[in-house]
């Protein structure tokens, strides 16, 4: 005897998933497909680019670094001459002499040598070109500062003298590491009575040709 129950056919028991798999083939069908890289140099070229921050600035016109200028040898004025006799005008002397009181006409004698000739040096003697009324010290030092060279006339008189061992001493702390910047000229002693503060310096020998004022001339313009 066959049951009054019917049983469902077999087609409509798959309706229901058959059913949700239609949606998702039409949502899947629905999105966007996803842009693959063709290549790979397409793929680098999709990775985007640094922004500025990240890249060296460029060098515009108005940017560009202007090359450093090389000095040409002689200065501006292109000569070696030209720069030499600038560097003498920048002293108000050549020389200044320092002496004894006793050795006045000595010291006169050797300025007279220096200052005639073809070089004509610009010499300080204290007692003619001191500024009168000037104190003694300040005037010292100012011609000593002024000058590119200094002549220390040593005799016995020189070195009696509490205020020529003042002016050597000055001299010295002026230039003390400027060779040639302070020239002696011994007169009159041996060579045993040479100043102990200047045995590192060579000396003119004043009983040599021309009393040695010739030597000094040479030493000062060299």
């Amino acid at each position: 005897m066959a049951s009054s129950t019917s049983s469902p056919a077999p087609g409509s028991r798959s309706k229901k998933p058959l059913g949700k798999m239609a949606d998702w083939f039409r949502q899947a069908l629905s999105r966007k497909p996803t842009k693959m890289p063709a290549s790979p140099e397409s793929a680098l070229s999709d990775v985007s680019q640094p922004s500025s921050l990240d890249s060296p600035p460029s060098l515009g016109p108005s940017s560009e670094v202007s090359p450093i200028p090389t000095p040409s040898p002689g200065g501006a004025s292109g000569g070696s001459g030209s720069s030499s006799s600038n560097g003498r005008w920048s002293k108000a002397y050549d020389v200044c002499v320092c002496h004894s009181e006793e050795d006045l006409v000595a010291a006169q004698e050797l300025v007279s040598y220096l200052e005639g000739g073809a070089a004509s040096l610009r010499c300080f003697l204290q007692l003619r070109d001191a500024t009168p009324g000037g104190a003694i010290v300040s005037e010292l030092c100012h011609a000593l500062s002024s000058s590119h060279c200094r002549v220390l006339l040593i005799t016995p008189g020189f070195l009696r003298d509490p205020w020529c061992r003042y002016q050597m001493l000055q001299a010295l702390s002026e230039a003390p590491g400027a060779e040639g910047r302070t020239i002696p000229l011994m007169s009159g002693l041996s060579r045993a009575a040479y100043p102990a503060e200047l045995r590192y310096m060579y000396f003119v020998d004043g009983r040599g040709p021309e009393r040695g004022f010739r030597q000094v001339k040479d030493a000062v313009m060299r």
